[in-house]
């Protein structure tokens, strides 16, 4: 027993740890995760990016509630020549809610806007002054026309919840560029979350370091219980470090014991990196800092007052102006990838994109904000050279139809809406991909862009190949573009 005991010992020295194992394994990205896990320059000294990166970063608007792309990106004078005669497809058309009135035309004046001519409607006309460096995609379908699935889709590659969110993916391909904050950070709306809360991205079965961290700018604790109550008087700046150093050095004994366990090593992680952020998080997220013409630039220097009662323009500006000018100043200090909601979960009155009632009442206000913050947000970056390496891409889970509800509402409409991307090697002032003559489908309906297709782009522009960023979980190799995408190589500059 003794002779056996001696042999087991001999062979789990022999085994490779997890360091050499990742080294040592080919396809995908396990050494280049292991060299992320080391530090950032030398995952980059190693040279294991699939091909020469693009883009060092990337910022995700998701709209929630499905933003109508005949009304803002997608104009259809075929639309206002039929305005209010009865809706014929053509074609059998499954809605959500019997959406199925009169023609509706686009409810705003669209006028064109930089050298490309791109036409816009009136509350997305602030982004007339950076639409020569924007590519938007009008012929995006969706396999569902429910807003938990549909959104899971776009923020997960997946229709079912469970799987990691893109930024999860990029943080687990390229780790991190400043080890004292969050390599993917998100800011859901400021009046709640969005269908599936945290499940658009989470890890899920990637180690847990690569969840997003939730960030609230502008409040008195952007980020949940990063620093004691004020109310306890026990915790001071000594006994917070010397605890903090007690924990680091349990953590690691009981990891050490746990080798290959990269559940408790994602915890470890995130924990060690919520000490740091005590830190770092303050300094980056000081809006106040800014100078005054930067808080101009982004419609901020009035600063917050009392709003209205009704969802107004003001009010969406200032909130979603917020979310961009922190997004700028986490982007300097090397954030990888955030995301920003606009929109939370279904309620009444609405305050989400999900305009069942009345476009005109709800997208104009969330889409005049929407549109302020993110060309102040394009013109910033571009000013400070990051916009040629920062991705940023706009999306919502679904468009909705050309045809009327309720008078003056819209209903879902999975099978055709816009994205639109920007920065970082995308080729400005171009339009990929178009919708039908009412925007109902893709006018090429056998070849629709998919979210594959986007993410698979996305990835490219950062050095990755889609098929082989994988991680391996309940028996299968699972990737952020399932079995699909292709890189849409026109989008390309």
């Amino acid at each position: 027993m003794n002779e056996n005991r001696s042999f087991q010992r001999n062979q789990r020295r022999s085994l490779p740890t997890r360091r050499e194992f990742l080294w040592q394994s080919g396809g995908g990205l396990g050494a280049l995760a292991l060299a992320s896990m080391l530090g950032r320059d030398e995952a980059l000294a190693q040279g294991k990016l699939h091909h020469p990166a693009k883009a060092k970063r990337v910022v995700h608007f998701f709209m929630a509630g499905a933003a109508s792309h005949i009304d803002l990106f997608d104009y259809k004078p075929e639309l206002a020549k039929r305005h209010g005669q009865p809706s014929d497809f053509g074609e059998k058309v499954e809605t959500f809610q019997d959406g199925l009135g009169p023609w509706l035309k686009p409810l705003w004046e669209f006028k064109p806007y930089g050298k490309s001519g791109k036409l816009l409607g009136e509350p997305v006309s602030a982004l007339g002054s950076v639409a020569d460096d924007i590519a938007f995609v009008h012929n995006m379908v969706s396999k569902s026309g429910v807003h938990s699935t549909a959104t899971l889709l776009q923020a997960t590659g997946f229709l079912l919840p469970g799987f990691p969110g893109a930024g999860c993916w990029v943080s687990y391909g390229l780790g991190s560029m400043n080890d004292n904050l969050p390599t993917f950070v998100v800011m859901p709306d400021h009046r709640g979350m969005a269908s599936n809360g945290v499940k658009n991205w989470d890890a899920a079965f990637l180690p847990a370091q690569h969840s997003g961290t939730m960030i609230y700018p502008g409040t008195d604790a952007p980020v949940a219980d990063l620093f004691p109550h004020k109310s306890g008087t026990y915790i001071t700046r000594e006994s917070e470090a010397a605890t903090q150093q007690l924990m680091a050095e349990i953590n690691r004994a009981h990891a050490a014991s746990h080798e290959g366990d990269q559940r408790l090593e994602g915890r470890i992680r995130s924990y060690e990196l919520a000490a740091r952020m005590q830190l770092a998080a303050p300094d980056a997220l000081n809006l106040k800092a800014e100078p005054a013409h930067a808080l101009k630039l982004y419609g901020l220097d009035r600063g917050p007052r009392e709003w209205p009662k009704e969802i107004n323009d003001e009010e969406e500006t200032f909130y979603f102006a917020q979310k961009c000018l922190a997004a700028r100043r986490l982007l300097e200090r090397g954030v990888r990838f955030i995301q920003i909601w606009s929109g939370n979960d279904n309620g009444f009155p609405r305050r989400n994109w999900d305009s069942h009632e009345d476009v005109r009442r709800d997208h104009g206000p969330l889409a005049t904000g929407m549109a302020r913050g993110c060309a102040a947000f394009i013109q910033d970056l571009k000013q400070r050279g990051l916009l040629e390496d920062t991705i940023i891409l706009w999306t919502t889970e679904f468009g909705r139809m050309p045809s009327s509800q309720a008078g003056t509402g819209r209903d879902h409409n999975p099978y055709c809406f816009t994205n639109w991307l920007c920065g970082g090697g995308i080729k400005g002032g171009i339009t990929y991909g178009e919708s039908d003559e009412f925007g109902y489908k893709p006018q090429d309906r056998s070849n629709p862009t998919q979210v594959y297709d986007i993410h698979a782009t996305m990835l490219h522009l950062l050095g990755i190949d889609h098929e082989r960023l994988s991680f391996y979980h309940n028996g299968i190799q699972r990737r952020l573009t399932d079995v699909h995408g292709k890189v849409i190589k026109p989008l390309l500059a």
